[in-house]
This record gives C-alpha cells, structure tokens and sequence, in this order.
C-alpha cells in the first residue's frame, strides 16, 4: 500500500492547488477534507475552486466533494466512513491517496482512528438550549470538553448557535454512553501543512471574499434558499452561507454582511491554524512549507521528503 500524503493549511494558503499540482506529478487521487465541501450546490461559497483539479489539460479524480444534498447535516461520523472507504478502494487500484483540506478535526479523526458512534438528536437537551446565546453554548461545550478530556470540538465548529448546540449534543451523548465498537484503523501519513504568513493570508482572504461576491456567492445562496432549503439550515453551515444568507433575507445590509463576514473568516482561519498547531501538541509531525515559495519548489520539497 502507498502511504498517505496529507496536505492542510489554513483557508487562502492554496494548498487545493498544491495538491492537484503534486497529484497530476504523482498520478495521485485527492480526497478532500473539507466539512462543507461535501453539499452539492454550494460551490462558491465553500471554495471548491474546481477548476484547480485541472492540470496542463488533465482532469485530477478526487473524492467527498458534492456527496449530499445541501440542508442535510453530514457530520465527522460519516466522513470517517467515506474517507476509509475511498481511501481502501484508491489503494486497491495502487494509486497514491492525497487527503487534502483545512477540516482539522476530519483530518484527525482519520489519521488518528477516532472511535465514533452515531449520535441521535435529543430534543429534550436542544429545547433546553434553545434560548442561549452562542458565548453561553461555547462555555458550556468547553466545560463538557473538560469533563470528558475530549479533543473534538473546538471553535472552529462552534461559529453559530445550531452547531454548538449539535457540538454539545455530541459531548453529552458521548459522556453518557459507551463508544461504539465500530472501530476504523489509524492511517499512517506524510504531513505536509501550508504555511502563510498572517499579513498575506489576510489580504488573500479579503481579495478571495470580494471575488467571490462578484462571481456570484450571493445568487448561488439566493438559488438555494429559492429550492426551498430552509434559511436556518443554510445559517448552520457557518461562515458565507450565515452572513450572505441574513443579508437575503433582510436581517443584515450588505456593508454589516461584508464586514461581519471578512471578520469572521479572518478568525476561522486563525482557528484552523490553532488546531494545526494542537495537532503538534497530540504527536503529529506536519513538515511546514511556505506557501509563497514557487511552485515548482514546493513540489520538490514534497517528493524528497516522500523519498
């Protein structure tokens, strides 16, 4: 079997691109890791940015991108599944897997094996909730984090009160019941993270965020909302399809949208780089490269260290 070649770094860093180009190399296979990347319809918005898996006229397969219909609530539970499932079946064909994404928690949760049961909803708890602020949930998921010793949840998946309350729902669950038996091996892999430099990353993530706005972020969030998919299941997705969602509907102008949202990527992205670096303090060995270097250089970074 081919060892796994993981790529991450933090929104902005280009590291989708990295992969393609060190695939098309390789004549690898991506699969993505990416909590939001999974929802059909939601292209813009998660920054899919499919034409980066072209490559000098070569289409790069790549796998759990536009899996599920947007609405639905796809969790940590079913990615590891379907990462474990693409993953044996690109090796069965002697290809080289590459995961790449920003989703630290996916990204950990298959490299480290985690033991994860389905967890159902509790409508007692939810109600319970229901009427608190989103600082009061974050507080009340780090206190059930303390008692547990868990490392799953951080802020990254708390930006909105639904899915702090589903984060707390899962604690709660998971302090109250055995694991499942289900169990998936931990994969061995090559770490290589995307290092950008605060400044650059800043200016990428508010050049990218105008772009897509006029590419169209704001119909592709209008056409969803028209299919019927319910304005608080786009909210839950977090991040773009929150703001842009309020600003539709009425509940933002666009200036607080813009604002709120340039804001609130600027701080995910310090979030993804918090829980890189965690994943340091937990044992993994991530090889840093700077993302500003050429791209040509990059790759070779990469191959000698796949030796």
């Amino acid at each position: 079997m081919k060892k796994l070649l993981t790529i991450l770094g933090p929104t902005a860093s280009g590291k989708t691109q990295l992969a393609a180009q060190l695939a098309y190399r390789l004549n690898a296979e991506i699969i993505s890791a990416d909590s939001r990347q999974v929802y059909r319809g939601m292209t813009i918005g998660t920054g899919k940015d499919l034409a980066d898996y072209e490559v000098n006229g070569v289409a790069i397969p790549y796998h759990l991108i536009d899996i599920c219909e947007p609405g639905t609530k796809y969790n940590l539970f079913l990615y590891q599944q379907d990462f474990y499932d693409a993953y044996i079946e690109i090796q069965k064909r002697g290809v080289q897997p590459i995961l790449c994404g920003g989703t630290g928690l996916y990204i950990e949760s298959v490299l480290k094996g985690y033991k994860l049961s389905p967890v159902p909803q509790n409508e007692e708890l939810r109600t319970a909730l229901a009427d608190k602020t989103l600082e009061e949930l974050t507080k009340l998921l780090i206190d059930l984090k303390a008692k547990s010793g868990s490392t799953m949840h951080n802020q990254t998946d708390v930006d909105t009160a639904q899915r702090a309350i589903r984060a707390i729902e899962i604690e709660t669950y998971n302090l109250e019941h055995p694991v499942s038996e289900r169990e998936l091996p931990a994969v061995d892999s090559l770490i290589i993270g995307v290092d950008i430099e605060r400044n650059l990353r800043r200016e990428k993530i508010s050049r990218r965020l105008r772009q897509r706005l006029d590419d169209g972020m704001i119909d592709e969030i209008k056409g969803l909302l028209n299919r019927g998919i319910p304005a608080d299941d786009l909210i839950y997705y977090g991040l773009e399809y929150k703001y842009i969602t309020e600003y539709v509907v009425g509940k933002l102008s666009y200036d607080e949208m813009f604002c709120g949202l340039e804001i609130a990527i600027h701080q995910f992205a310090k979030r993804q780089m918090t829980w890189f670096r965690g994943m340091e303090r937990r044992g993994f060995t991530i090889h840093w490269i700077d993302a500003q270097l050429p791209m040509e250089e990059k790759l070779q970074k990469i191959v000698a260290l796949l030796g």
